[in-house]
C-alpha cells in the first residue's frame, strides 16, 4: 500500500505488476515486497538507514539516565537471516536506483562490516567511508567499554568497481559547507534535538544536517532520491526542502504519521554558507 503525502489515499501493492514509483509519496509496506514492484533504473539515488540488528529483549537501562538501549522487534535477527535480509533489499536498491547513482548506507559497528562485503560481494564501487560522530552521543551504560559516539555511513556508485562513472559529486557545495576547504569524511554533528524530535520519537532518527549534507553534496535539484526505510520522514523532508523528488518506504504506520506532520510542518532552510557563496545548487557530475 502506498500513502500518498497531502492525500492519506492507501493502495494494494499487490495489485500492481510494475510500475514507477509515485513521486513524493510515503509508501507502507515492506520494502522488498515494494521495490519489486518497480521498474528497474526508476530513481536516481538512495539514502538507506536499516535496521543496526543490535538491539536487546528490555534494553539496558542506567540508573542516572532516562535512556535506555534499542530495544525494538523490527531491529532484531539471527545474523543469518540478518544477512539475508541485507542482501535481499541491497539487490532490489541497486536495481532501482539507475546506473551510477549514488547510494548512501548507514550503520555502525553492529552492522556495517556486514553491509561492507555484501557491497563488495557485489561488486559496487565504494567511493568513500564518512564517519559521523556525535558529540552529544549517550554515555555507555556498562562502563566496561568506551563510549560509542560514531556511526558510519558508505557512500557506493551504483556500478561495478570498473565502469563506475559520472557519479553526482558537488565538489563546489561540499567545499563551501566546509568553509572554502575540501570537506573531510570525518562529519561532527549533533544527534537530533529534542526540537526535531516534537512531532513523535523514532530510535534511530538522523539529523536533518547530516541528511541535508548528504543531498546538497551528491544529488542535484529535481533528482529522485529513495528511502526505503523512510522512519519519521527525515530525508522527505530535506528533499521538500532542497528541490529534491522523494520516495520512502516504510512498514510502520506510525513512524510514517509522524513523517506526514513533518512533512507538513518542517522546513529545512539552505545552509548559510551556501546562500552567501550564492552557488548554483544543480550539482556537477564526477
Amino acid at each position: 500500500m502506498w500513502l500518498s503525502y497531502g492525500a492519506p489515499t492507501l493502495m494494494s501493492a499487490s495489485l500492481v505488476v510494475s510500475m514507477e514509483p509515485q513521486i513524493n509519496t510515503l509508501y507502507e509496506g515492506d520494502c522488498v515486497e515494494v521495490m519489486r514492484q518497480w521498474d528497474d533504473s526508476c530513481v536516481d539515488h538512495c539514502i538507506a538507514d536499516p535496521p543496526y540488528n543490535m538491539s536487546k529483549k528490555g534494553g539496558l537501562a542506567w540508573a542516572f539516565s532516562s535512556h535506555v538501549t534499542m530495544s525494538e522487534r523490527w531491529d532484531m535477527y539471527q545474523r543469518s537471516v540478518y544477512l539475508e535480509f541485507c542482501r535481499a533489499w541491497l539487490m532490489q536498491v541497486c536495481r532501482v536506483v539507475r546506473p551510477n547513482g549514488n547510494i548512501f548506507i548507514f550503520g555502525s559497528f553492529h552492522n556495517i562490516y556486514d553491509l561492507g562485503h555484501l557491497i563488495h560481494e557485489m561488486d559496487l564501487k565504494v567511493l568513500n567511508s564518512i564517519v559521523w560522530f556525535k558529540p552529544n552521543a549517550q554515555p555507555n551504560i556498562t562502563c566496561r567499554m568506551l563510549t560509542e559516539s560514531t556511526e558510519h555511513i558508505i557512500w557506493a556508485c551504483n556500478a561495478p568497481k570498473d565502469k563506475a562513472r559520472g557519479w553526482v559529486f558537488n565538489y563546489d557545495v561540499a567545499k563551501q559547507l566546509n568553509q572554502g576547504r575540501q570537506l573531510r569524511n570525518m562529519w561532527r554533528i549533533p544527534y537530533p534535538s529534542a526540537t526535531e524530535r516534537r512531532y513523535g520519537k523514532h530510535p534511530s532518527q538522523k539529523p536533518l544536517e547530516l541528511i541535508g549534507r548528504i543531498m546538497l553534496i551528491a544529488t542535484k535539484k529535481g533528482d529522485l532520491i529513495l528511502d526505503c526505510f523512510g522512519g519519521s520522514g527525515t530525508t522527505a523532508v530535506v528533499a521538500n526542502s532542497f528541490g529534491r523528488q522523494w520516495v520512502t518506504i516504510e512498514k510502520n504506520s506510525e513512524y510514517n504519521e509522524i513523517a506526514r506532520r513533518r512533512l507538513a510542518q518542517v522546513r529545512v532552510p539552505w545552509p548559510k554558507q551556501l546562500v552567501q557563496a550564492e552557488l548554483d545548487f544543480g550539482g556537477e557530475e564526477g
